[in-house]
């Protein structure tokens, strides 16, 4: 009796005993016991710790090193100059400060190829967990580097930091999407997005002269990091690990339909374990494939290419350069220096706002909607920007159309395509194919931020103020193509998800596969075994 037999057949043994789930919230069930919405207590816990120690880190080390950036050199120059006797010239000082800055993608790569090897063994629950391990010791490692006098210290930090960076980018997101029910999946997997956003504000308030970026405390911006790993290290281990990897990757039918009456906050999951059991039905003899196995596979081709697609747009499409004329814009506006590091909090506050308004409207307006009208807008309000900057001097109200610009475009970003990648990556993959494509997606996302950080000063010098274009040509391209191949995936099961990608990928994946399990069941002797009937006998079982 394989996996998907022996859950049909615990499923089928009866009513489960009466009383309020471990995960409900008191009074939150309407008149006819279904939840609100789909969500529940130990949902929004999920979502919130998880992300505070993965996605949060991520966000807050992105905007952290901009701050003490004056200080951390002058750091490298003492420990320089006491190492070898005299100052460190110009250009190695560029290279180092260029190493720190670029080794966070670096840890992100090799974060994201170790994410299969791990949630393989650990389950997604304690892949998290055992991330804030990276964690802890990258905030030990560049918070003592000052007073150990050890410049390798932080460099080191930050790769490890990356390393997390790139775990967390993975496992969080396949977490949420497995652990929630189709209705607020979008919604869910917009938490991701959110924590990237106020860990970036986070990063940018803390780096304020009147809080952490001082001379002197520039190192507890660093050490701050251990605060919200620790936070999910002891939450998280009260949380279930999610339902599907229970069932499918452990056979833990018992723990499976626990962890969803936890998550759902009800007693009765006969419907998402009938979508989740009717997945089961099509790859019960489908063991986890690599990288190289999914991207030979005929019937996730478009799948893989729309991610591929997606997350190069996602980093390349020209926010990092954003940052690069924010002060310069803000300084030609007329804003005094000593008041652009409190004007630029503006931009952090706008990201964290426009990505709360996408989770709360994802699953009422669909993720085509708002990524392909992000990446337009994107593409509008690049085009404004280039003609502002380049006419910035012929009128003093020009540069505050700059400012207005550069605030549009981190709101279109942050209202789909800021977020919406990640919960694609989640969607559009089956069970057993799932670390895999995050694994690809992972690559892409952190090959194409190290390819902007180390490509984006060419491209400045050679256009100056056009380079603007080149990443309104992106945004362009990207809104083009998933115009014309992005199905919605707006509160559709994963099998109804490749089935929309079916046409055009001219391959049936399910009737494939329950065709191949069907041939190897006649071979080894086993009878057919007709699941939708049992699933129907489970559901009359309930009722009754």
């Amino acid at each position: 009796m394989d996996s998907q037999e022996l859950s049909s057949a615990h499923l089928i043994q009866g009513p489960s005993p009466p009383g309020p789930p471990s995960g409900a919230c008191p009074g939150s069930r309407t008149p006819g016991g279904r939840k609100k919405q789909g969500w529940s207590c130990s949902l929004i816990v999920a979502s919130l710790v998880g992300a505070l120690g993965s996605s949060f880190l991520y966000g807050y080390n992105l905007s952290v090193v901009n701050a003490p950036t004056p200080y951390i050199k002058a750091f490298y120059n003492e420990t320089w100059e006491r190492k070898h006797g005299h100052p460190i010239d110009a250009d190695t000082l560029t290279l180092l400060w260029s190493v720190t800055v670029s080794i966070f993608a670096i840890g992100g790569l090799v974060g994201t190829l170790l994410v299969k090897l791990i949630g393989k063994f650990l389950g997604r629950k304690y892949t998290l967990l055992v991330n804030n391990g990276f964690a802890i010791s990258a905030a030990l490692l560049m918070a003592c580097s000052l007073p150990a006098g050890a410049l390798e210290m932080l460099i080191v930090g930050r790769f490890i930091m990356g390393v997390d960076g790139g775990i967390a980018l993975s496992a969080l997101p396949m977490y949420l999407s497995e652990i929630s029910p189709k209705e607020i999946r979008g919604s869910l997997g917009q938490v991701t997005a959110i924590f990237i956003c106020i860990g970036v504000f986070t990063g940018q308030l803390l780096g304020l002269p009147e809080l952490l970026g001082k001379e002197s405390t520039w190192p507890y911006l660093f050490g701050v990091i251990a605060i919200p790993a620790l936070v999910q290290l002891v939450s998280l281990p009260f949380l279930p690990e999610s339902p599907r990897y229970l069932l499918f990757e452990k056979h833990d039918q018992a723990g499976a339909e626990k962890a969803f009456r936890t998550f759902l906050g009800k007693e009765d999951v006969s419907r998402e374990l009938e979508e989740v059991l009717a997945e089961g039905r099509v790859q019960r003899h489908v063991q986890l494939v690599s990288v190289l196995e999914l991207l030979r596979t005929p019937s996730a081709r478009w799948q893989i290419i729309t991610v591929i697609v997606t997350m190069g747009c996602y980093q390349l499409c020209g926010l990092n350069a954003i940052w690069f004329y924010t002060n310069s814009i803000f300084g030609k506006a007329g804003i005094p220096p000593e008041k652009i590091p409190y004007i630029t909090l503006s931009t952090g506050g706008i990201e964290t706002a426009a990505a709360i308004v996408s989770g709360l409207v994802i699953e009422r307006l669909g993720r085509r909607p708002l990524l392909i009208g992000g990446f337009g807008l994107m593409t509008l309000f690049f085009g404004i920007l280039t003609v502002t900057l380049t006419l910035q001097d012929h009128a003093p109200w020009v540069p505050y159309l700059s400012i207005v610009c550069i605030l549009a475009i981190i709101a279109s970003f942050c209202s789909g395509p800021g977020g919406i990648p990640f919960i694609l990556t989640g969607e559009f993959f089956q069970q057993s194919q799932r670390p895999a494509a995050f694994i690809v997606a992972g690559t892409v996302n952190w090959l194409s931020n190290f390819v902007v950080g180390l490509v984006f000063p060419f491209i400045q010098k050679s256009l100056d103020t056009y380079c603007f274009l080149v990443f309104a040509a992106i945004c362009f391209a990207g809104a083009v193509y998933l115009y014309f191949v992005l199905p919605e995936t707006k509160n559709r099961t994963y099998a109804e998800i490749s089935q929309a990608f079916a046409k055009r990928n001219k391959a049936h994946p399910s009737e494939e596969k329950m065709d191949s399990a069907v041939t190897d069941d006649k071979t080894n002797g086993r009878p057919e075994t007709d699941s939708s009937s049992t699933l129907d006998n489970y559901v009359k079982n309930r009722i009754v």
